[in-house]
């Protein structure tokens, strides 16, 4: 892949990991627990951090929004999650819990003037990510006010871009007739990360099964569980409207401001994926689409 799908990808590849610190920190996890949720496993917080910027959501409203999740799973967590913090009181503490966890991981360095340089291109980038999908998680982060210190503004711009591209990777899957069950098959299917991976999401044996046995009718999948070149073309159009529908706040910042992010983004980058709290392997299939 060349062009601007590939510097698309790349900015995601690159500011995935930036944002994905709030799940596995373990200053994350102790400011989550401060507010009452239950730290053993990592989805309460989850899921709670993520969804704050829409509101108190109800179940329905969370299923839709968390795509690839199977229902009875999302439902397990919300709208419970809500009795036990409020979403502004989710907010506040979710911006503690970055700025604790970049501060532990990056030092003294988020308070310099490369810091302070990235957080005003990736701002400037995520302003123009434009209003959004109605309802997505893109615009509820947009529609956030800013934090002040240049990392918690680096943090949230990276936030936005990637809910973003999530609300319109989202629309390109429906888009290609893909169930969010079907969506995980089809993903595993062409080595984005193996199927037990996706068992985080909790789709049952039989739903997993279900899926595989329409895929194959579809041509889309061969007996094997790999993709047939049809099942891979069309997962490639995915990628490719995703990157398409995350474009937008790249072509606004030009090539000079992205070069720039990329090499102000690169130390601090090496250090997260360094630290070893990311998953060597993930459901987004980073690295291996």
């Amino acid at each position: 892949m060349t062009g601007e799908p590939a510097r698309v990808r790349q900015m995601w590849h690159l500011l995935e990991p930036l944002h994905a610190v709030l799940y596995y920190a373990p200053e994350a996890f102790e400011e989550a627990a401060a507010l009452g949720y239950d730290t053993e496993e990592r989805w309460a917080s989850y899921f709670a951090w993520r969804a704050a910027p829409l509101g108190a959501v109800d179940a329905a409203e969370a299923v839709r929004t968390f795509h690839s999740f199977a229902p009875a799973m999302v439902e397990r967590y919300v709208p419970g999650i809500w009795a036990t913090a409020a979403p502004e009181a989710v907010l506040a503490t979710r911006l503690r819990a970055v700025d604790r966890s970049y501060r532990a991981l990056l030092g003294d360095r988020v308070e310099g003037p490369e810091f302070a340089e990235a957080a005003a291109l990736a701002r400037r980038a995520a302003q123009a990510a434009g209003p959004g999908t109605p309802g997505g998680l893109g615009a509820a982060n947009s529609a956030l006010p800013w934090p002040e210190a240049p990392h918690l503004v680096l943090w949230q711009a990276a936030t936005v871009l990637r809910e973003h591209r999530g609300d319109g990777h989202i629309a390109a899957l429906v888009g290609a007739g893909l169930d969010p069950v079907e969506s995980l098959v089809s993903f595993a299917a062409v080595g984005a990360a193996p199927p037990e991976v996706f068992a985080s999401r909790e789709w049952g044996a039989e739903e997993w099964g279900a899926a595989r046995r329409r895929l194959r009718e579809r041509g889309l999948l061969a007996a094997d569980g790999t993709a047939t070149d049809a099942g891979r073309e069309l997962r490639a159009k995915v990628e490719l409207r995703t990157d398409e529908e995350a474009a937008a706040p790249w072509r606004a910042l030009g090539e000079t401001g992205r070069e720039r992010l990329v090499e102000l983004l690169g130390e601090p980058w090496l250090e997260v994926i360094g630290s070893g709290l990311l998953p060597a392997e993930n459901t987004l299939g980073i690295g291996k689409v």
